[in-house]
């Protein structure tokens, strides 16, 4: 089996790294790609599990962040979204802890109602050391009483696919410079079977991955497998991305996403700048307009000229089609709102190594489980990044209309549970759990009608007691730990 990767940046590098570890030079690896395309390369934020990504590919961590010019990440700080002036943290890791299978949050709920002074947030450790500026990962000889915190990454992701790119060909596979011109397909299966290069080569192969960004060279304009487009749930259809400098802020180790007239803004920082950029609709705000909101709530010195990227929200109605697996953003995109793109290109390649084909003929059977689990995932991040939309207060006409929107069922019924007794729904699967939709879902200003009844059967004033004291220790214990900026000078900056 000789495999072909269509496209370098973190898609093609990632699958590239991915399949060059677990294959072990049992078979030949390539990958096309052209300096002169280029990569959109504005994702630079993560979620945890990107942490084992890279321990499966034997990465060291620190070498990782050093190489990429990263920092930490233990969530992202929504301002805005609600109404104007608010702001609220979408954690990553659990609050508190359950009591007798009860989940915390349910018996803050009830704490709330009886005048309990602090938010949900105050029994996060990762909100907690967001908000002191702190970062600690876990180690074997941490102190009992230290909480571990869940963290992903923020990274240049063009450094990423730099350091992915060595890896890979330190382990076999070859890169080929060069522009596709031509696909060649077998008159009878319509299987693909070679790529022409513009110099005349040909690299011919036996299963595909398309990782030729918005275009999908191979799965859509070559094997015209269709797109699902969910714009009228996510109407955001541009973004402008811009680096500036670092601030006197320092290293926050969070992500920040601040709401606007007709979009949001993101900003990420990294140990040699900071990445900004403008999700907005078209048609409610100009392109010149969206610049000049961008550019007057940078916090810095501009790096560079704003970059325009138009996009459609949506996924490829099938991933995998024939001997074709479109990854990153030929597969399909969803506004990095929630960091998920990256995870998507990884959870794809396992998946892939998982039902990989045997042979050059095709097996539907793989190839169903693999859309089929795939369109799944897709449908619930999309549900969570449409739940900040449509749970919005504010008053300009882009937000109205968001909040008056018809949304799917699915996210409906979670809407419905939630606001009924402040329970999640459970898919198999999901990505985000529990902890993460009760954040948003309370952040936004969803507020349960009732809690749990179980939560009712403790005595008010020892739930009240069990609390405090437990709020105290967390935060006197993330107190303890070095600033974010502290523990990356010391264990990992970057040249």
């Amino acid at each position: 089996m000789h495999f072909v990767i269509v496209g370098g940046g973190s898609a093609g590098w990632m699958a590239a790294a991915a399949l060059a570890h677990a294959l072990q030079g049992m078979h030949p690896i390539s990958l096309i790609e052209s300096e002169e395309i280029g990569t959109v390369g504005v994702g630079e934020a993560t979620i945890p599990p990107l942490q084992f990504f890279n321990k499966v590919l034997g990465i060291n961590e620190r070498e990782f962040v050093r190489a990429t010019q990263a920092s930490f990440k233990l969530g992202i700080q929504f301002r805005n979204w609600g109404h104007a002036g608010h702001q609220y943290f979408h954690q990553f890791g659990e609050f508190g802890a359950n009591v007798d299978g009860i989940s915390f949050h349910q018996l803050w709920l009830r704490l709330s109602a009886h005048g309990h002074p602090h938010p949900l947030s105050d029994y996060s450790p990762a909100a907690i050391a967001a908000t002191q500026g702190r970062f600690l990962p876990p180690f074997p000889t941490m102190p009992r009483d230290m909480p571990q915190l869940a963290y992903a990454y923020h990274f240049d992701a063009g450094l990423y696919a730099r350091f992915l790119r060595s890896y890979a060909e330190q382990r076999g596979v070859v890169r080929h410079e060069g522009r596709i011109v031509h696909v060649d397909r077998d008159g009878d299966s319509g299987l693909i079977r070679g790529l022409g290069l513009q110099d005349g080569r040909n690299i011919t192969g036996d299963f595909f991955l398309d990782c030729s960004g918005f275009q999908g060279l191979l799965i859509e304009r070559t094997l015209g497998t269709g797109f699902e487009d969910w714009s009228h749930w996510l109407p955001c259809n541009r973004a402008l991305a811009v680096p500036c400098e670092r601030n006197d802020e320092g290293l926050v180790p969070y992500t920040r996403s601040t709401a606007h007239q007709a979009g949001w803004q993101w900003r990420i920082p990294l140990q040699h700048r900071t990445g900004n950029g403008h999700v907005y609709c078209s048609n409610y705000i100009s392109d010149d307009d969206a610049a000049r909101v961008l550019l007057a709530n940078l916090d810095a010195k501009l790096l560079a000229e704003p970059r325009l990227l138009r996009f459609t929200t949506g996924r490829r109605r099938k991933f995998w089609n024939g001997n074709c697996l479109a990854l990153g953003l030929a597969g399909g995109f969803l506004e990095p709102l929630e960091s998920t793109s990256l995870h998507l290109v990884q959870a794809a390649v396992f998946r892939f190594l998982s039902l990989m084909p045997l042979s050059a003929s095709r097996d539907p059977a793989p190839e169903a489980e693999f859309n089929r689990i795939s369109i799944a995932e897709y449908e619930q991040i999309r549900d969570f990044i449409i739940l900040h939309y449509v749970a919005n207060r504010r008053e300009e006409s882009f937000w109205r209309d968001c909040r008056h929107m018809s949304i799917p069922e699915t996210l409906a019924h979670r809407l419905e549970l939630f606001r009924s007794r402040g329970s999640v729904a459970r898919h198999d699967g999901q990505l985000f759990a529990d902890a993460s939709w009760v954040a948003v879902m309370l952040g936004q200003g969803v507020q349960p009608q009732h809690w749990d009844p179980l939560a009712d059967i403790a005595p008010l004033a020892d739930l009240q007691q069990k609390a405090e004291g437990l709020r105290s220790k967390l935060h006197a214990a993330v107190a303890r730990m070095p600033t974010h900026q502290q523990f990356i000078e010391s264990n990992c900056k970057a040249a």
